[in-house]
């Protein structure tokens, strides 16, 4: 997080209305600092300008459209991305939540939804961010180590970049092995919030988890699908250091 008390919010859609409007939404809560763009490139300049804690990105956008974006802000970024997206822009918005976007708004927006979504976002990436831990956790799940007081995973010793949501998730199943959770237990259980039917963007994080941390994510080991049911780490190992919870 940028400070202790502002959070910085990009918004950028290259439909002025959409960013003003949201601008007035957000502008409700006097700790959100706004910045604006228009297109990708424009984003991604002031993302290296300025100490961004999330964005707000639109898919369908001149010169450099929201896919191109996430896959350019990924490469040095892991703060929140929340796509706001048409319902007629489905495949996209699968394709954004596979490159790493954490979350989506439907337009047109409701603006309760905007500020519980944002807020939700924000309230993982500090946790997530946090520089003093409460307590020294440590979880292994085969060749995966999850340092909860450092807030890092690696695999087969190898750092791997999760998002907030994808370290969320892994967080969650790994504290309860072989235990199977629904999509919308996962989701309620991340987010703070009942899913009320977005609960089908698990399976997305799910599968994008996989590729960064599973060898064959088309035959995981660990991060299984039990069918009708959910979702479940198995062959769990603890920590010789840290301790279940």
């Amino acid at each position: 997080m940028s400070d202790h008390d502002n959070y910085h919010i990009l918004i950028c859609d290259d439909e002025k209305d959409i960013v003003n409007a949201l601008k007035i939404y957000l502008s409700q809560n006097p700790d959100y600092i706004l910045h604006e763009a228009f297109n990708g490139r424009e984003a991604l300049a002031i993302l290296k300008q300025k100490p961004i804690d999330l964005v707000l990105l639109d898919i369908m956008m001149p010169e450099m459209d929201g896919i191109e974006t996430i896959l350019k802000l990924r490469e040095s970024y892991n703060i929140p991305v929340i796509l706001l997206t048409a319902k007629s822009e489905d495949t996209d918005k699968i394709q954004g939540l596979n490159l790493g976007a954490d979350d989506y708004i439907t337009k047109p927006f409701n603006p309760m939804e905007v500020l519980a979504r944002v807020r939700s976002q924000l309230r993982r990436y500090t946790q997530l961010g946090a520089a003093v831990p409460v307590s020294e956790r440590q979880y292994r799940c085969g060749n995966i180590f999850l340092d909860d007081s450092e807030k890092t995973v690696t695999v087969d010793g190898e750092s791997v970049s999760l998002t907030p949501t994808e370290y969320a998730i892994l967080l969650f199943l790994i504290k309860s092995p072989n235990k199977v959770f629904s999509p919308q237990e996962i989701y309620t259980a991340v987010r703070g919030e009942l899913p009320y039917g977005a609960e089908g963007t698990i399976a997305v994080h799910i599968r994008h988890l996989r590729e960064k941390i599973e060898i064959n994510p088309a035959e995981p080991r660990f991060l299984k699908a039990v069918w009708g049911q959910g979702y479940k780490l198995d062959q769990f190992q603890k920590s010789e250091r840290g301790e279940l919870s």
